[in-house]
């Protein structure tokens, strides 16, 4: 590599372990990966493996391969038949069998070559296989939210930090132009005196709302359950547990693996909302007006709440699923005008005039990314803070994590940002973390 940063090889080196890099792993290598036809030279390309193979992971696999200067080399499921044509497709684009699939996270992040992860899997996985693959000396793109509980994101920020890693967090917007040039119009007091963000998500998958129970069913050769459920606790197997795709995917819904959709499509739209308040201003109370809690059945994730997130600078933030009262997307309300944006970057503002208005060369330019997956690369390479950084990420997943905890308790809380804790109340802090099965242990 002729970019600045630490080998996967330098890390086995450092580390004693430098023995692994003399394994050998038996694939062909064509002749664009070897310089020939204009394509990027080896010294120059990141090598890149893909964990998880569902439907978020085939858009970054198509993203990735469009990018000349990385090669993916890897991929890993445990179900084969999954794991498989995703391997399939990737060799076809390449032409040779270049790409290897794998059962089990382990073996792939054990690979010398392989500079960096996209981590494509459910929630609870997201922080141990973050955090194994920093260990491994690999640079991590990892889907959002960026982990399943607050203490699990703070570690990932500071694992970031002591090892030396790029974390490009999947909150893709923050590399949208429209949603960059809305967040500094506000922040450059365009409609005055910021007072409230009102945030609605839509697209909540009424199919879960029938909260059934599902017959256990044998466990399809090839499937590797167990690591499937990793570090959330056994149950039994059943195919709608283990689905993809939003219109039969009930993990989806299950605290054993995610806090629903208040993080794993609103951390999105909260995410930009703190964008146009200052990454910097923290939550220090939040309400969950009202929320759909299922008390029985497959589902137990609230489908359906009502929120209110009070900012240290004052600013007070709605958040509902419901889109109340303005559906998809992020209002910025100030004391001169407002701007909404939705969630595909259409934008209307009140004055009209705002939406044209000039940034100035002395005025506040936020973060400005040529697209998430291309940021990612550059910033192996630059070794410069990504767009969507661990401590981005971890903010607005901690955001959407308050909420779903008042939920559950029904009640209102107060937040010490600093100390990452609530304000006398064992019983909020109790829910910060979740145990995790031996041994997946951060």
């Amino acid at each position: 590599m002729n970019y600045n940063r630490t080998t996967r090889r330098g890390f086995l080196k450092q580390t004693s372990l430098g023995a692994a890099a003399a394994v050998v792993f038996p694939y062909i290598v064509p002749s664009s990966a070897r310089g020939a036809e204009g394509a990027t030279a080896p010294s120059s390309r990141i090598v890149l493996g893909l964990i998880g193979t569902g439907n978020i992971s085939g858009g970054h696999r198509e993203a990735f391969l469009a990018h000349k200067d990385c090669q993916i080399v890897a991929v890993c499921d445990p179900v084969k038949n999954r794991r498989e044509p995703f391997r399939d497709r990737i060799n076809s684009v390449y032409g040779s069998a270049v790409c290897t699939d794998y059962r089990d996270f382990r073996d792939l992040l054990a690979r010398p070559d392989i500079d960096a992860v996209c981590i494509g899997v459910p929630d609870h996985w997201h922080a141990i296989h973050a955090l194994r693959a920093m260990q491994a000396g690999k640079d991590v793109y990892v889907e959002k939210p960026l982990t399943r509980t607050v203490v699990e994101g703070r570690r990932l920020v500071r694992a970031a930090a002591n090892y030396g890693r790029i974390l490009q967090t999947g909150i893709q917007r923050r590399s949208g132009s429209a949603f960059r040039r809305v967040c500094e119009l506000v922040r450059n007091g365009r409609i005055g005196r910021l007072t409230n963000v009102e945030v609605g998500i839509i697209g909540i998958n009424t199919g879960v709302q029938a909260r059934s129970n599902f017959p256990a069913t044998a466990v399809p050769e090839d499937f590797d359950y167990d690591m499937w459920l990793g570090p959330a606790p056994v149950a039994p197997f059943s195919p709608q547990r283990v689905a993809r795709g939003n219109e039969v995917c009930y993990w989806y819904y299950i605290s054993d693996y995610t806090a629903g959709f208040i993080s794993g499509n609103g951390v999105h739209f909260v995410d930009i909302g703190q964008w146009g308040i200052g990454d910097d201003v923290k939550p220090v109370e939040v309400h969950a007006l009202s929320a759909d809690c299922p008390a029985d059945g497959l589902i137990d994730c609230p489908i359906a709440w009502q929120s209110e997130i009070v900012y240290a600078n004052g600013v007070k933030m709605s958040y509902s699923s419901e889109g109340n009262p303005h559906p998809d997307g992020i209002r910025f309300v100030g004391t001169e005008g407002w701007i909404h944006i939705s969630g595909n970057g259409t934008t209307k503002a009140d004055p009209a005039g705002v939406l044209t208005s000039v940034i100035g060369p002395d005025e506040l330019h936020l973060y400005g990314s040529p697209g998430h997956h291309r940021n990612f690369l550059d910033c192996i390479k630059s070794r410069q803070v990504t767009a969507a950084s661990a401590d981005i990420g971890h903010n607005a997943t901690t955001t959407c994590n308050l909420v779903e905890i008042s939920a559950r308790l029904g009640r209102p809380l107060k937040w010490d940002s600093q100390a990452e804790s609530f304000v006398n109340d064992t019983a909020a802090d109790r829910l910060l973390s979740r145990a995790t099965r031996m041994p997946w242990r951060l």
